[in-house]
């Protein structure tokens, strides 16, 4: 008689890991033994396996289909027995409706503030985010569908199922903010770099860098266009053999407003460019719009309506006009909404009720051979440039100077994009002691600014450009430059709008009281004083309204500032870099635009030590514009004639010119 052995427990549990280990994953090495069996993926334990992988991890499921249907398996048929095997369903019994919606659910959807359905999906590896109603998601969405049933869907079906997709994005989703070029996400800047990877630049106050899957959300309009990839290392001085500028000045302007552009918050300034023809006005803008957001029509005509514009404004981040002859006042409003934050509704097609909303804050450019912005509105929110024209012996061909372009745009954007990182790492302690109109753009330029230059060199800059857009706009505004008229030689005027009118036009003279340019009555009159009293105000001239006498009668009352100096009285100052002949400029090599270093801000334009900017000779344009055209407006009622006598002697300080 033999007795067994004594089983050790321990034994027992290494037999039991053992045998574990010799069941393996059905799915393992599937795709290779489809290959060389069609039917391996047909057996029981395989679909079970599959029917339970598709229910817990549909990502996982869908590569690995993915994978069968390249290894050649009929994965019309495996999606049946799938079907069968989760409980009997044929995806014959399905209509084309429920297929889609099945399709759709491997995206992940959200919706934007304004309740737009978007849709995350993984493509070749990269996440891209698209539109549910938008043209490449239909389209994406109708692929699958024929990889799934080597059908096509009815439009019908796909009609039902995008909305389906698009409320489940409303209401079950989370809620994203979907951008367009530039973004902000955390206190972070990201850039799209537009290309095939969906790829963008990180920007914080540390520095900046390239990833793969950023946070921020953008999308891609038609005829966007991809950035290179920034290199560091770079100088800002390439860029300036690309453009025509004249000044120092302008060049810190020009690289303020693109450092403006690379932020995504406004206000943008207005960059408005003129000059004769030939001076490589369309070229310029171009190039400016290519260094943030390059397009395939990077310049477009003025659009009709406003409607146009926010369309425009809604499918890119700049925007460029080319060949403005001249602005109606109903664009000129809009462009200062669309330049400082603004709004436009329309009532939504085949609706009663419903409204579009188009709410947009973008960077503008505007070139014309004529100075086109003649309204204080406007010009308060802008950047004038006057190109000077290229001598022939030093043009050369498009293709060429593109060329040298696209070779050194990396290693600009490089210098860029250190600017906007010392840019957010210095913006909290950032000061001016006066803030202009665009105070955020000039908080923004200067704190960047001490990464390129010396400090304040862009605040006297941009205090001599306001103050040549300044006086530009009073001398194309025949109101003002009359009001400025009769000032000369009094320190106060009183009366009704009547007078005032009365007064004007014996300053101008019987031809332009006839133009379509001047006020047709009293109430006119009161408007174009309301729109020029800004300006008038910062050349020392104040114009109140009121009610006298127990009529209550409306009257105008104009005086002179008393604590106002003149430029040339204004004290202490940096002082001013004489004007280079035109021997000592030099030909650039590239394009023959004139190069000359850049100086600090005490050698660039004239400024106020106390940072007012009312400087002294003109550091952007002598003339810079011309008179346009005129509007009505609210003004006041003429029923009374009083008006003070003129002082005998001239307020000391002014100038007078007719």
């Amino acid at each position: 008689m033999t007795t067994d052995n004594p089983i050790e427990p321990g034994s027992l549990i290494t037999d039991a890991i053992d045998a574990a280990e010799e069941l393996r994953d059905p799915l393992d090495g599937l795709v290779e033994r489809a290959t060389i069996d069609p039917g391996a993926p047909f057996t029981p334990d395989v679909l079970e396996r599959l029917a339970t992988l598709k229910k817990d991890d549909r990502g996982a499921f869908e590569s690995l289909r993915a994978q069968l249907k390249e290894a050649g398996c009929r994965v019309t048929a495996l999606d049946e027995a799938i079907a069968e095997e989760n409980g009997g369903i044929d995806r014959r019994d399905l209509t084309q409706a429920d297929i889609l919606i099945d399709l759709a659910q491997s995206a992940e959807l959200f919706h934007a503030p304004d309740g737009t359905g978007f849709a995350d999906l993984d493509i070749n590896g990269h996440r891209e985010t698209w539109a549910i109603r938008g043209k490449a998601f239909r389209r994406w969405l109708a692929r699958r569908f024929f990889e799934a049933t080597q059908g096509a869907p009815s439009s019908e079906a796909l009609q039902s199922a995008l909305n389906v997709i698009e409320a489940t994005a409303q209401f079950d989703a989370p809620e994203r903010a979907v951008n367009i070029r530039v973004a902000g996400f955390d206190d972070r800047i990201y850039l799209d770099l537009g290309d095939e990877s969906w790829r963008a630049v990180e920007i914080d106050a540390g520095g900046w860098r390239v990833i793969d899957k950023p946070p921020a959300r953008f999308r891609r309009a038609a005829g966007m266009k991809p950035l290179p990839m920034p290199v560091p290392g770079g100088s800002l001085e390439a860029l300036r053999p690309f453009l025509n500028l004249k000044s120092d000045t302008d060049f810190v302007l020009v690289v303020a407003w693109l450092l403006a552009c690379l932020r995504n918050r406004g206000p943008y300034p207005v960059i408005v460019l003129s000059g004769e023809q030939g001076s490589a006005k369309s070229t310029f803008s171009a190039i400016l719009r290519a260094m943030i957001d390059p397009n395939t029509a990077p310049l477009r005509a003025l659009p009709r309506e406003d409607r146009d514009l926010f369309i425009a404004a809604s499918n890119g981040h700049v925007l460029a006009f080319d060949n403005v002859s001249g602005l109606p006042a109903w664009i000129s409003d809009t462009l200062c909404r669309l330049a400082t934050g603004g709004g436009f509704a329309v009532r939504q097609l085949y609706t009663d009720q419903d409204e579009v909303l188009f709410d947009a804050t973008r960077p503008v450019i505007l070139n014309g051979i004529e100075d086109i912005v003649t309204r204080p509105d406007l010009a308060d929110r802008a950047v004038f440039l006057t190109l000077e024209p290229i001598p022939d012996k030093h043009r050369r061909p498009e293709v060429e100077l593109w060329a040298a372009f696209e070779e050194e745009r990396p290693r600009i954007l490089g210098v860029l994009l250190d600017a906007v990182v010392e840019g957010l790492r210095r913006l909290p302690e950032t000061r001016l002691e006066k803030l202009p109109r665009m105070a955020d753009f000039a908080l923004w330029a200067t704190a960047c600014e001490s990464a390129l230059w010396p400090a304040d060199t862009f605040w006297s800059a941009y205090c001599g450009n306001r103050d040549e857009a300044i006086e530009g706009v009073i001398e194309a505004d025949p109101i003002a430059a009359a009001v400025r008229i009769v000032m000369a030689t009094r320190t106060d005027w009183t009366g009704t709008a009547s007078d005032l009118l009365g007064a004007l036009s014996q300053v101008v003279g019987e031809r332009v009281a006839k133009s379509k340019t001047w006020p047709d009555g009293p109430r006119a009159l009161g408007g174009r004083l309301r729109r020029a009293a800004t300006f008038l105000r910062k050349i020392g001239i104040e114009i109140s309204f009121g009610r006298e006498g127990r009529a209550r009668t409306r009257t105008i009352l104009i005086a002179t500032t008393a604590n106002y100096t003149t430029p040339e009285r204004a004290g202490p100052r940096p002082s001013a870099s004489s004007a280079p002949s035109a021997s000592a400029q030099n030909s650039n090599l590239v394009n023959g635009f004139a190069v000359s270093p850049l100086r600090p801000v005490v050698n660039l334009a004239d400024g106020r030590a106390d940072g007012n900017c009312r400087n002294g000779a003109p550091t952007v344009r002598t003339d810079p514009l011309i008179n346009n055209t005129g509007t009505d407006a609210d003004g006041t009622d003429a029923n009374r004639l009083v008006q003070s006598a003129p002082e005998k002697t001239v307020t000391p300080g002014w100038r007078m010119r007719i």
